[in-house]
């Protein structure tokens, strides 16, 4: 039992571990852009850089995962982050942000995938949504590592390489906790060698040719364009199209991301009394509503809360479907269809806010709230497709 909890302990950590970059870039490049004499939009440049290598190694995380297993691909790429983070707190060009920018990639989308089909094959529902909570925390603290750093005079560099030094601690923890991983192998009596050579079976072609793959890499898509495009847009869209205070609007936007959080964990506590389905579909009909209050033309208040509301509906529908994927598709092939259903995620994420920006330029911001509601149509229609497919995902 004790060592049961130590596993589940690094897990957990690993999770954070995986939100503490994806904000971190963010919350430092209103310092970094200035001091590296480039133009404020080359943090797109970046950005992509790592969306890329993420998408890479999510792609192939099935044959990666295949060769080396879970732990050693955890372990790989906690410490090629921490290399990557290190790298970067000494980068004094953007040349270098953008050759470590692929490695720090590439570590980000195989720990994805790679945990994400551990935990939905070994762990109940409730610690899926926690875990995804737990990225919420690291999301989270990484602008307060930062914003620390640069008030106490150690600049963006400080963020960092404190970031790195975290990330280098739990690689450390996961290095010594490895013998602890053979745990749920013998609890479920499986044969890794044998689960192995059945993956390594699986090519692309037949993963994409698998009954209700398609549809579900694309829901991924199209869920993750709601959730980034809201995130990245909606605090601008209150300003512009609602007229509402430049601050209010930047603290709401923060509410969003927190309302995913907060929902993620109250999410944990549903799980005992609904199904992922039942879960799904709830999450769905909130975004739905928040949408709708968005755009009511009663008042400034409900649009605020509707932000809220659209995180919080945001909340079970990622870990849901990814902790419904072995049993819709199969433990042997689930390794592959997760490491897909991530790489279509980011794509969603780095491609779809940038296309709502040309949107909201040539057009109107106004346009958000349509925005979210065609591409949450698509990933409904598409979810409800994969289960009329394959007959699963009702329980």
């Amino acid at each position: 039992m004790h060592m049961a909890f130590l596993l589940l302990s690094i897990i957990y950590l690993s999770f954070i571990s995986l939100g503490l970059p994806d904000s971190l870039l963010g919350s430092a490049w209103p310092v970094m852009f200035s001091q590296l004499n480039v133009p404020v939009s080359y943090m797109g440049i970046i950005s992509m850089l790592i969306a890329l290598g993420t998408v890479i190694s999510s792609f192939f995380s099935d044959k990666i995962a295949g060769k080396l297993g879970t732990p050693i691909v955890t372990l790989t790429s906690v410490f090629l982050t921490a290399v990557s983070m290190f790298m970067f707190s000494v980068s004094n060009s953007f040349s270098m942000l953008c050759f470590f920018a692929i490695p720090y990639g590439l570590g980000a989308g195989s720990i994805d995938a790679a945990l994400n089909n551990y935990v939905a094959i070994h762990y109940k529902r409730f610690h899926m949504s926690w875990l995804h909570c737990m990225w919420g925390v690291g999301a989270s603290l990484a602008p307060y590592i930062m914003g620390l750093s640069i008030s106490k005079g150690k600049n963006w560099t400080g963020g960092y390489t404190c970031v790195s030094l975290i990330q280098f601690t739990l690689t450390a923890l996961i290095l010594i906790s490895l013998p602890v991983w053979k745990i749920n192998r013998a609890k479920n009596n499986q044969n890794e060698e044998n689960e192995t050579r059945n993956k390594k079976s699986h090519t692309i072609k037949e993963i994409f040719s698998t009954s209700g793959a398609k549809p579900s890499f694309l829901t991924f898509f199209f869920y993750c364009t709601c959730e980034q495009t809201t995130g990245l847009w909606a605090a601008t869209y209150l300003a512009l199209s609602k007229g509402i205070d430049e601050k209010t609007a930047v603290f709401f936007g923060t509410l969003f991301y927190s309302g995913i959080m907060i929902g993620r964990a109250v999410n944990g506590f549903l799980t005992f009394k609904l199904s992922d389905r039942q879960l799904i579909i709830s999450g769905m009909s909130l975004m739905l509503l928040g949408t709708i209050c968005m755009c009511l033309p009663f008042g400034k208040t409900i649009s605020l809360w509707g932000l809220i509301i659209i995180g919080l509906g945001c909340a079970p529908i990622y870990p849901s479907i990814m902790h419904s994927t072995p049993e819709t598709f199969g433990t042997d092939k689930s390794q592959a269809i997760i490491g897909i259903q991530t790489a279509f995620a980011y794509f969603g994420t780095s491609v779809m806010p940038a296309l709502f920006g040309l949107i909201a330029n040539h057009i109107s911001i106004s346009l958000l709230p349509v925005y979210i509601f065609i591409s949450l149509a698509a990933s409904y229609l598409l979810i409800k497709r994969v289960w009329n497919v394959t007959g699963k995902g009702s329980n």
